[in-house]
């Protein structure tokens, strides 16, 4: 990476469930630019501050164009992206401390609007960058940096918010399987309005949740993961909310609410009820005579 990049230096621990996302999104992107005929730099990606938000630097061949933006604000910069470029893709690259935290207060408002983005969320449990401090999702009790006496409160349940938060659009994953998170990616990126998929990235130096996710049959331990059933109908609100709340990590497409408007449209609808016919000066003064 230091050699294709020698002015961004940096480093990710070996084995990050990170470097799963980055191969997923380049397959993703490389898919939709040969089906649609674009180039890949239609594409914008925004990222928060975080070991996430260095996806945005590590795209092999053609790049997208990329803003490295501030901590928990990607979602008000997409939105000024896809208000200015509706034309454009937009995705948001972001981790669990960075969306959830100071990030929280906009998905909301987001999904009202209906914004036609994809948001790819690295959820790993930590604050891995900053060294070990407990995140929104890290489990109540937990030893961490910030709390060495085991975290006071619950974790958020990030699929159950995103429900609640009405978005319209809702994937769930693991990095350890990159071609599976890559179709996500672009089924996500194909959906018109707000799209989430959140992926468990573990943190093999902080908070190393692979054995978890996966299982050990040897051990007897269930895999905390578990691909959601072939018969899941992803329109079903109530079905998405019980595997939210199974206390497990469902994979695939949780949830789609079917016939949204995009937010693009919603404007484009506001500018021209706005639109007023001009007025000339003789006209504009007979106002002001009594």
């Amino acid at each position: 990476m230091t050699k294709r990049n020698p002015d961004y230096d940096f480093k990710w621990c070996p084995g990050c469930g990170d470097f799963g996302v980055v191969r997923a999104f380049e397959i993703a992107l490389a898919d939709r630019a040969e089906r649609l005929n674009e180039p890949i730099e239609n594409t914008v990606v925004v990222a928060g501050i975080g070991c996430s938000g260095n996806l945005v630097h590590l795209q092999d061949g053609p790049q997208p164009f990329g803003i490295h933006g501030i901590h928990g604000r990607s979602l008000p910069i997409a939105f000024g992206v896809k208000a200015g470029r509706p034309e454009l893709n937009v995705v948001v690259v972001a981790g669990d401390g960075d969306f959830l935290s100071i990030g929280g207060e906009h998905i909301g408002p987001q999904a009202r609007r209906n914004l036609d983005i994809t948001a790819v969320v690295m959820d790993n449990g930590i604050y891995g960058l900053t060294k070990g401090q407990a995140s929104p999702t890290s489990l109540v009790g937990q030893v961490t940096t910030t709390t060495p006496a085991g975290k006071l409160d619950e974790p958020v349940n990030p699929l159950e918010l995103y429900l609640a938060s009405g978005v319209p659009h809702i994937t769930s994953a693991i990095s350890s399987r990159p071609k599976d998170v890559a179709a996500f990616i672009g089924a996500a990126m194909d959906f018109r309005g707000f799209s989430i998929v959140h992926i468990k990235s573990p943190c093999t130096y902080f908070n190393d949740t692979y054995a978890a996710l996966k299982g050990d049959p040897k051990r007897g331990v269930e895999p905390v993961a578990y691909p959601l059933p072939d018969d899941h109908d992803a329109t079903d609100y109530m079905a998405a909310l019980e595997h939210a709340r199974h206390g497990r990590v469902p994979v695939g497409e949780l949830y789609r609410k079917p016939d949204g408007v995009p937010m693009q449209d919603r404007l484009r609808a506001a500018s021209e009820r706005s639109m007023v016919k001009e007025r000339g000066v003789d006209e504009m003064l007979a106002v002001l005579v009594v």
